[in-house]
């Protein structure tokens, strides 16, 4: 492989990974404050799936948070959470809407919520990654 071609796929990556986490955080940093704010549109979807609003607050600022460590430069470790929860939120959404089989035209926005973070999450740089060594015992087993 040449310089140039290698080169070449770094910057396609390091511009994939851009694109799709900067839409991750813009949904979760957007989306939480409308859930903090409670809006209607989303008041309206969490009781009609027969969640307490305020549910809301808890899940917004989570998102929030999460938005913001998976944008800020460093804590690898606290970006692996803020990604998880992301997963945990939206694939719990769509549980939610399949099992009770409400609102179910919200499906693809989550769908693509869910693949935004999958993506962000393989295509982040090795600055971005938890090293090998990362969260285990400096003791020993």
């Amino acid at each position: 492989m040449t310089a140039i071609t290698a080169s070449h796929g770094t910057s396609t990556r390091a511009v994939a990974y851009w694109v799709t986490t900067g839409l991750l955080a813009a949904e979760l940093i957007v989306g939480g404050i409308w859930d903090i704010l409670r809006i209607p549109l989303v008041r309206d979807v969490v009781v009609h799936l027969g969640y307490p609003t305020y549910l809301l607050v808890i899940l917004g600022t989570w998102k929030i948070l999460g938005g913001a460590a998976i944008l800020a430069p460093g804590y690898p470790v606290l970006k692996e959470w803020a990604y998880a929860g992301a997963f945990f939120v939206f694939s719990g959404a769509v549980v939610s809407h399949l099992t009770t089989g409400k609102d179910l035209q919200e499906l693809g926005v989550l769908a693509v919520a869910l693949i935004l973070v999958v993506a962000s999450w393989a295509l982040r740089p090795g600055s971005r990654r938890v090293s090998g060594n990362a969260g285990r015992s400096v003791s020993g087993p």
